[in-house]
């Protein structure tokens, strides 16, 4: 991801400098985590930049600040006109989108209650996360030592910036162990998800993923998987994995909007079916790259031009 230099922030409902869109020392979120956030991509199309599932994600945005008790002052409406606008200011053909929704500098303690809820969206440029050779080749992962949440911590289905302590732990243990990215398992050792995609396997022709019940963050691209799986006929399995399946699995895939649709070619350094991209991955990521990119039709409203 490249930082902007004189980029433009949504911050509070203005546009600001990118170096004027600051927070205090005393912040709440910082303190305590109170912030929960997005992440959607914008793609270059030969009509324009183009959001995937910009409602997807407000929707989730929402939804997260209900789950934390963060009381927005904005209407969807307002945080979907924001993110339209922040965009346009930035005028990035290909951009990633991080609204961010937290508690600001008030009563410095746990209660949360006279801190004010703020928000801010960010626009920077994004190409491949894993590096476009990943698209092909696919990327080693390893199981964790960390656990996700249990039910009864944290909520898992907030994209709250609590969870991902979590994952940074999942990431730096991976890389230090030589691998991408690593797989979380569940409180009860059951497969959940990546440090930061969903997670899906392809065993004799059918297609599983987590269930929600795995301690997994229900994906945008998630869906939008399941979405194009459903149309090309495959049965498609939202269950409890066990972690062995991982091994037996004829093809291994992430989802996510960083991530997009990304081949796994080892687990734990034992080699995912013939070690390269397999079939049923290759269909699903083209058909999901061509949409948000404009070279196919998009008959599933997925895409906003801005």
């Amino acid at each position: 991801m490249k930082l902007p230099d004189n980029a433009q922030v949504w911050f509070n409902g203005a546009l600001v400098p990118w170096a004027r869109a600051t927070v205090h020392v005393a912040t709440h979120a910082l303190h305590y985590a109170t912030s929960v956030f997005e992440g959607l991509r914008g793609y270059r199309t030969p009509r324009g930049t183009a959001l995937v599932q910009l409602d997807a994600h407000v929707r989730r945005l929402v939804d997260s600040c209900r789950i934390n008790e963060l009381p927005l002052r904005w209407s969807a409406a307002q945080i979907r006109d924001a993110i339209l606008e922040t965009v346009r200011a930035n005028a990035f053909g290909a951009c990633y989108v991080r609204p961010l929704v937290y508690r600001g500098c008030g009563a410095l303690g746990v209660d949360p209650t006279n801190s004010p809820v703020e928000m801010a969206v960010i626009v920077i440029e994004h190409g491949a996360h894993f590096g476009a050779e990943a698209y092909e080749r696919g990327i080693a992962m390893g199981v964790s030592s960390w656990r996700r949440i249990a039910p009864d911590t944290l909520p898992a289905l907030a994209k709250a910036s609590a969870n991902y302590l979590n994952s940074m732990h999942i990431l730096l243990e991976a890389r230090g162990n030589g691998f991408d990215d690593g797989i979380a398992l569940d409180h009860e050792g059951y497969v959940s998800e990546g440090s930061g995609a969903n997670l899906f396997l392809v065993s004799r022709g059918r297609l599983f993923t987590p269930s929600l019940g795995s301690s997994i963050l229900e994906g945008v691209t998630r869906a939008c998987v399941l979405e194009l799986a459903a149309q090309q006929g495959l049965e498609v399995r939202q269950e409890r994995i066990p972690r062995e399946m991982l091994y037996l699995a004829d093809e291994v895939f992430i989802t996510g909007t960083a991530a997009e649709v990304t081949p796994v070619r080892a687990i734990d350094r034992r080699t995912v079916g013939s070690g390269s991209r397999g079939p049923l991955t290759q269909r699903l990521q083209s058909a999901y790259l061509e949409i948000v990119t404009g070279k196919a039709p998009d008959t599933r409203g997925w895409l906003t031009h801005v």
